[in-house]
């Protein structure tokens, strides 16, 4: 028989992957001869002898590929696979049953249960190497169809000029925001800012400089605020910071947080540097947000506080609570 590094040989170094089987089988020196094949053949590999200790390993670790017998004690193969398939995986797990019923039925139902594949004992090295060599070719498939899917699912809500979320994302997150809040009683603010004297840094530096400097104030706010914060680009040169967590009082000195911080960093567009200033409006709960809470309302309480701070000579930040 040719060995197994002839048959099949260990992944490469350039597949950038470092493959991961989960071995289940309640007896010991079958698991031993497997796990040292399997290893040979360039995997790295856990082993576990039964379907409860196999699925707790599963959810704390990184597996691409699982392994198992069906007939174990505690939990087994069947149970482990439908298991598996129900334990909201982030990653794909390819799985297949080892088993000496070689019934239409049992092949049925192990499928049935969740593995991808079936193999009847005695298990020949070459076959579970190549049905193993297929699962890598479908589980980096999903990782590349999910990864996909995410960017996908990033670009759709992010504003592809500054980096923040969009308006839309802004508009169906934000009432959920509050509806969270007021449900459990939780505070909550936002800031609404608009850059000062926009439409003269496009009229005399460019729209490229505009850009620049949208791009630049951004990154100065998320400086200025907590990880669990976040911004949304409200339209044009206005940005709203959504504030969790923080009544009005808070709220108000945040603003003034990132008004100072705005306006002591000159903003570099191109090969310009610029002084940018900022109007802000903070609007919130002192108390806790009530079951009533109104996202329009909120909104409007922002914009007002843009608007009386621009009236009283624009850098300088304006509130209005919701109580």
């Amino acid at each position: 028989m040719n060995t197994v590094a002839e048959l099949h040989p260990p992944p490469s170094a350039d597949d950038g992957v470092v493959w991961r089987v989960l071995l289940v089988d309640d007896e010991p020196t079958q698991r031993l001869i497997t796990a040292r094949l399997l290893r040979r053949a360039g995997f790295e590999v856990e082993t576990a002898g039964n379907g409860q200790e196999a699925l707790r390993k599963i959810e704390s670790g990184d597996f691409q590929l699982l392994v198992t017998d069906w007939e174990m004690p505690e939990m087994d193969g069947i149970a482990l696979c439908r298991a598996v398939r129900t334990a909201g995986l982030q990653g794909y797990v390819y799985t297949i049953l080892l088993t000496s019923r070689d019934a239409i039925e049992h092949l049925v139902a192990g499928l049935g249960a969740g593995a991808d594949d079936y193999l009847t004992k005695p298990v020949l090295e070459p076959e579970l190497l190549a049905r193993l060599s297929t699962g890598k070719r479908i589980v980096t498939l999903e990782r590349s169809l999910r990864a996909v899917n995410e960017e996908n699912r990033r670009l759709s809500v992010t504003d592809p000029l500054t980096g923040t979320y969009n308006r839309r994302h802004l508009m169906d997150q934000l009432p959920k925001e509050i509806e969270r809040a007021a449900r459990y009683g939780r505070h909550l603010s936002a800031v609404m800012c608009d850059v000062d004297h926009f439409k003269r840094i496009n009229d005399t530096y460019g729209h490229q400089a505009g850009d620049d400097v949208l791009r630049l104030f951004v990154k100065v706010l998320q400086k200025a605020i907590r990880s669990s914060d976040w911004i949304g680009r409200y339209g044009g040169e206005e940005f709203m910071i959504v504030l969790p967590e923080t009544n009005m009082s808070c709220a108000l000195i945040a603003a003034e947080h990132m008004r100072a911080e705005i306006a002591a960093n000159a903003l570099m567009a191109g090969n310009v540097q610029i002084s940018v200033s900022a109007s802000f409006g903070v609007s919130g709960w002192e108390g806790p947000v009530p079951l009533d809470g109104s996202l329009d309302t909120l909104i409007a309480h922002c914009d007002q506080g843009i608007y009386a701070s621009k009236q009283l000579g624009r850098n300088r930040v304006s509130g209005k609570s919701m109580d």
